[in-house]
């Protein structure tokens, strides 16, 4: 297990703890305040996992997998339900292989998300990452409402040491998308990615610029792979979904990531959040540093929150 990833699984680990402290904590107090396995038990279970923002549907269906194993396998004692259920929590959250296509193909991507979320940062580090794996990456910075967001790009594109294609303050977003369509194309980049403006308070803003950019991807680049990743705040909870939900309406969402995990209490909405929408999660971000923005591993995150040191020490 490299130095980077032990790492990471470390810094998941003690970002989780508020989410710890949340959810496991309790579902560790009903199997062991129960004696036997019955309605008051899964009842207890349901309301700590619906309170520790896992969301109703997600903690429906790892509930009644729960009931379904007890019964098939005859477990009578509560402690034994813990490893099913955290097998149930990690299957609810699993990410298909190819859900990183995008990575090896030319491919536009576009990051939306309300302002405030970590989304020009979210940008600047995917750009430093797929960079480092040898991808020629351009960035467009179509967030031409907030004056900081260029400078914010600009920066993290200088570190990253990839080009960037911006517009002035104020210019219309799906210009600076053209221009950077057209860029990524001359200058044969693998892939786009795009910042743009974050604002869900006027949504019908927003849905018809979005469609604009769509269009002119469409028209201008019809072979490149999209991809459309929302950027949501860990520490928002059932907020977040909701932003979530918003944005699926006006963009066919392909992807969730999730920042600001390392210190909320709500982590749980990972979980949530890809069984509500039916859309992955793909990356997490625990810190401020590239590094601390990873690829959404469903065991990883689960054994940090459950605190399985053993996942740790059977990976070095």
């Amino acid at each position: 297990m490299s130095e980077e990833k032990k790492g990471f699984f470390g810094r998941l680990r003690d970002g989780l703890t508020k989410t710890r402290d949340n959810i496991v904590h309790g579902i560790d107090a009903v199997f062991g305040g129960f004696s036997s396995i019955d309605e008051d038990f899964y009842e207890e279970l349901e309301e700590i996992l619906i309170m520790g923002d896992i969301g109703v549907a997600a903690t429906d269906e790892i509930v009644t997998k729960l009931r379904q194993q007890v019964k098939e396998n005859h477990i009578k004692e509560p402690a034994a339900c813990r490893e099913y259920l955290i097998r149930n929590i990690k299957e609810q959250m699993q990410v298909g292989e190819a859900a990183y296509d995008f990575e090896k193909e030319q491919s536009v991507v576009l990051v939306i998300g309300v302002n405030g979320v970590g989304k020009t940062t979210t940008v600047g580090k995917l750009a430093g990452q797929l960079k480092s794996q040898g991808r020629k990456v351009l960035i467009a910075a179509a967030d031409t409402f907030r004056a900081a967001a260029g400078e914010q790009l600009s920066a993290w594109a200088a570190r990253a040491g990839v080009d960037l294609i911006g517009g002035a303050e104020g210019a219309d977003p799906a210009s600076v998308i053209f221009d950077a369509v057209n860029a990524a194309k001359a200058r044969k980049a693998d892939v786009l990615l795009c910042d743009t403006a974050g604002r869900l308070h006027n949504k019908k803003n927003l849905m018809e610029e979005l469609k604009k950019i769509d269009r002119i991807i469409e028209r201008e680049f019809p072979n490149a792979h999209r991809e459309n990743l929302v950027v949501l705040d860990g520490t928002t909870g059932q907020n977040a979904l909701q932003q979530a939900r918003e944005f699926a309406e006006v963009s066919n969402v392909t992807g969730i990531i999730l920042t600001k995990l390392d210190g909320t209490a709500k982590g749980g909405i990972a979980v949530a959040v890809q069984s509500e929408l039916q859309v992955p999660v793909k990356y997490i971000g625990v810190g401020e540093s590239i590094e601390d923005l990873q690829k959404f591993d469903a065991d990883q995150f689960v054994d940090a929150l459950f605190d399985v040191k053993e996942a740790e020490e059977a990976e070095e």
